[in-house]
């Protein structure tokens, strides 16, 4: 971004975050900085809060959209669905139980939070030893990490 002051020109450098750049897609699942992630996000969420206490809608709106957008969001949203959840071993009504870390890279980056989530889908399983059936909800992977994060 640049500025013509007068005479002067003004470069301004306009640097995203380090964590949240382009490169962090080409590396693997365990090459994440984890700490860093998680303390990006922080901050982020507490200049929403602290701009929601202001009463400032407009910087809140704006920051809770980077929040939304912001690659180390996202994979802190799968990360926590699929490997410190504690029920991260059992399938979902999807059929998946685990993901290998290649699968997790990916699922971040599919991902799109939008804040709203798809309602969770319902199987109708047998009861054992009879012949009626209940409701199951548990929610596929996809769906559960909009709700996460």
């Amino acid at each position: 971004m640049s500025r013509s002051v007068g005479k002067l020109e003004v470069t301004v450098a306009m640097q995203k975050p380090n964590l949240d750049s382009e490169q962090l897609n080409t590396e693997g699942w365990k090459d994440i900085n984890w700490r860093q992630a998680e303390r990006y996000v922080f901050k982020l969420q507490k200049r929403i809060y602290a701009a929601s206490r202001r009463g400032d809608v407009k910087q809140c709106r704006k920051l809770q959209k980077t929040l939304m957008r912001s690659w180390s969001n996202r994979v802190l949203a799968v990360r926590r669905v699929t490997q410190d959840n504690q029920g991260k071993k059992t399938a979902g009504v999807d059929g998946l139980k685990s993901l290998s870390p290649k699968a997790r890279l990916e699922l971040a980056g599919q991902l799109k939070l939008t804040g709203k989530s798809k309602p969770t889908r319902r199987v109708w399983i047998p009861k054992p030893g009879r012949e009626e059936k209940r409701p199951l909800g548990i929610p596929t992977v996809y769906p559960y990490c909009t709700l996460i994060q």
